[in-house]
């Protein structure tokens, strides 16, 4: 099996290339770096060789986020380089924004799985421990990992049913490929057990890392924040384009009991804004694309949020949020974007009935009375008619909880990655 990944790679890889090369015309990709991901001369390897090299591959902003916390306790304490690796775009310039001044601290794209890339990459910037976040499993760099007895651990790593479901398929492999870890650190009880099953060496279970990210300090400029307490507003974030409509029946019901009432959407991909837009003038709903450092318009009632990594400045403001991807039959198995950072910001949180992929932390915040599940738009709608009566968001001391558990997860994390490798 893995001969023919191997062979799929390199006859596949001329069309990576092509396709990442499109990816740059349409702004998907850095138009320079995105090289970093397809040739060997690109890597730009910078490493002293006095200091040990921790290095974290994590995909995207989710996952990053997630590590940003450990990276800084390492580096408070430590004296190490680091080499964090990612796919995308937006990725690159959170790094660029969380660790601007700090020079022992690089970033690079992960490059394609390709056998000459990988050897050339392990190779070239020798790594002393290596830390892949999430669900990033790459056979031939975990391979070629513990090939050179390379520590390496997945971190708040997470395995689904249907995830393990396909790598049953290939059992012999992927016994092969999980036993590359030396620790693995799920994100869940339910990933811990399917790893067991996958056969790793050495488990220890903390809780979601991701727990421990910090609140950004983004705040909405004056204007818009004296717009919105003079009104009714409650935010719906992460939308998906099919809990568009559920969203603005949402918003006319709660309209008949509050005439100033102002519903933020702020979608889960930018593409689906056209689509609100459509809708917002089927409905007659007077609405506005909003996109950073804009003013919003006096009369508009629907806010469509136009910029990643704003949602922050809104839920600072907000008593109530509905969490999306959760309310959409379809994707039942695979539901369910991160509430963590509106538990954080004080915000009741509602979400429909589908939410795997966190069901967990759902199931901690509904313990606290900080999340509520909802079945319909009649049901939200009561709940947030009821909250936008009372003056107060979430109480302090219900955060202060939450704060503190992934202050526990991120302390036992750390110590136990430093066990490993030094």
């Amino acid at each position: 099996m893995l001969l023919i990944y191997r062979h799929l790679i390199n006859i596949l890889f001329p069309f990576i290339v092509i396709l990442t090369f499109i990816r740059t015309k349409l702004n998907k990709e850095d138009k320079i770096r995105y090289k970093e991901k397809l040739f060997t001369t690109s890597f730009k390897v910078k490493k002293k060789s006095k200091k040990k090299l921790i290095w974290f591959h994590a995909a995207s902003i989710g996952e990053l986020n997630s590590i940003i916390p450990l990276i800084k306790r390492i580096d408070e304490k430590n004296n190490f380089e680091f080499l964090i690796t990612t796919v995308t775009l937006s990725s690159s310039r959170l790094i660029l924004k969380e660790f601007n001044n700090k020079k022992n601290i690089s970033h690079r794209f992960f490059p394609i799985d390709k056998m000459n890339l990988v050897k050339n990459f392990i190779k070239n910037w020798s790594p002393n421990l290596i830390l892949f976040i999430d669900s990033e499993i790459w056979p031939n760099f975990l391979l070629e990992i513990n090939r050179k007895s390379i520590p390496l651990i997945l971190l708040n790593g997470r395995i689904t049913k249907k995830t393990f479901l396909r790598w049953s398929l290939i059992s012999k492999t992927a016994n092969k490929i999980f036993q590359s870890f030396d620790l693995c650190i799920p994100s869940s009880i339910e990933s811990k057990k399917y790893l067991k099953k996958l056969k790793v060496k050495h488990i220890k279970y903390f809780g979601n890392l991701k727990l421990a990210s910090k609140n950004k300090s983004n705040s909405l400029n004056t204007e818009n924040k004296k717009i919105l307490k003079i009104n009714k507003f409650w935010c719906a974030a992460s939308i998906h384009k099919e809990e568009n409509i559920f969203c603005l029946k949402v918003h006319l019901k709660i309209k008949k009991k509050y005439k100033n009432i102002i519903t933020i959407i702020i979608p889960r991909h930018l593409n689906n804004i056209q689509d609100i837009k459509f809708q917002c003038k089927e409905l007659n709903l007077k609405h506005q694309v909003l996109s950073d450092g804009e003013l919003i318009k006096p009369n508009k009632e629907i806010i469509i949020i136009n910029s990643y990594g704003v949602m922050s400045k809104y839920l600072k403001n907000c008593k109530s949020v509905f969490i999306g991807k959760s309310v959409i039959k379809k994707l039942e198995k695979v539901g369910g974007q991160n509430p963590i950072e509106a538990a954080k910001l004080g915000c009741k949180i509602y979400n429909g009935p589908y939410v795997y992929n966190f069901k967990e932390i759902y199931a901690l915040f509904k313990k606290l009375k900080i999340s509520e599940t909802i079945f319909n738009y009649n049901d939200l709608s009561n709940k947030l008619i009821i909250d936008l009566s009372k003056p107060n968001k979430v109480n302090n001391n219900k955060i202060n909880v939450i704060n503190n558990y992934g202050k526990k997860i991120l302390t036992n994390t750390y110590n136990s990655l430093l066990k490993v490798a030094f």
